[in-house]
């Protein structure tokens, strides 16, 4: 926060009148010391004249974002709200082949009066899973979370998430909870991911809680005739799992804004947020690539590209510059 000199001033005399520490009086008041003791000595020196702002003019600044840029970064803000600053400034970069940051955009938003307060609950979970997957299918989280149908009564959304790339592989909206629900996902799953025909050295591993569906008897016979390893979660600790818990709140967020009356309806939706999740929402945890990049292998060609782009789009910044300046 920057002062007027009659504020510095005042804030002077203050902590040189108060009967507490400067420590203390600068809490209160919001400074920090070292901000208070530059000014006390620029004071010193100078006089009143010292707390004036010395800092110049606004200078031309060879990276600035052209005005034509700043437009299009706007309206696409106007026609895409959803939109957070970060995947903006993604979603900009790669349809435009213009760099912009996330920070520059957040800027403009801020100053066009477009950064609102979100509209959900960000729901905290752990920041990594310890034992850290290489590649997609190596590791599968599942999970049931509940969604309600007005009339209806609960259905229960099953869903299979590949670790590496948090993929969504299969789901599936069930009356129950029970051990065939969990089966029944898991043989979308296997179908999706093409690992049904083939024979593979290693099946992926499947992370669950310890729910009464994924400690049955039957669950266990049908892993072990798949070969798949399962592994649960220590009990009371959902951070195990917690990439699938951010999948449900995410899913919840946007599913959750509107009421359902029909099981149709509620599958349509559901169906509609996971091609939105898998194909076209940046993902901040995988260097804003979508879960569909990293699971089908495009994501070091997609950011090899962005690279590109931000260098070139550097270079003729810079180059527009030096021609301004001649």
């Amino acid at each position: 926060m920057r002062y007027p000199a009659t504020e510095k001033l005042e804030i002077i005399r203050l902590v040189e009148r108060s009967h507490l520490p400067v420590k203390r009086t600068l809490g209160k008041l919001g400074v920090s010391r070292p901000t208070f003791y530059r000014w006390y000595d620029l004071y010193r020196r100078f006089g009143d004249a010292g707390l004036e702002d010395r800092r110049g003019g606004p200078r031309r600044v060879w990276n600035r974002i052209p005005e034509t840029v700043r437009g299009q970064v706007l309206d696409m803000a106007l026609e895409q709200p959803e939109l957070s600053p970060r995947e903006l400034a993604v979603s900009f970069t790669d349809s435009k082949a213009q760099f912009i940051s996330e920070a520059s955009v957040y800027r403009l938003l801020k100053a066009a009066g477009l950064i609102t307060s979100p509209a959900y609950i960000v729901m905290k979970a752990a920041d990594e899973f310890r034992d850290k997957t290489m590649a997609p299918n190596q590791l599968w989280q599942t999970d049931f979370t509940y969604l309600k149908v007005i009339g209806w009564g609960w259905f229960y959304l099953s869903t299979v998430l590949d670790d590496f790339s948090r993929y969504i592989i299969a789901w599936k909206l069930c009356s129950t909870m029970k051990a065939e629900d969990v089966t029944a996902t898991l043989e979308l799953a296997l179908s999706a991911s093409g690992l049904d025909g083939t024979n593979v050295a290693h099946r992926p591993r499947l992370l669950s809680d310890n729910g009464s569906s994924y400690i049955a008897g039957d669950l266990a016979i049908w892993l072990k005739g798949q070969g798949i390893t399962h592994v649960r979660g220590a009990p009371n600790h959902p951070m195990t799992q917690g990439k699938i818990e951010r999948w449900h709140q995410t899913m919840k967020n946007r599913v959750l804004l509107e009421n359902y009356y029909l099981p149709g309806d509620l599958e349509a939706q559901v169906a509609a947020f996971v091609e939105h999740y898998n194909n076209r929402r940046y993902h901040e945890s995988l260097n804003n690539l979508t879960p569909a990049d990293v699971y089908f292998g495009r994501g070091l060609a997609i950011l090899q590209r962005r690279a590109n782009i931000k260098h070139q789009t550097i270079q003729l910044r810079r180059l527009q510059h030096l021609k301004n300046a001649a």
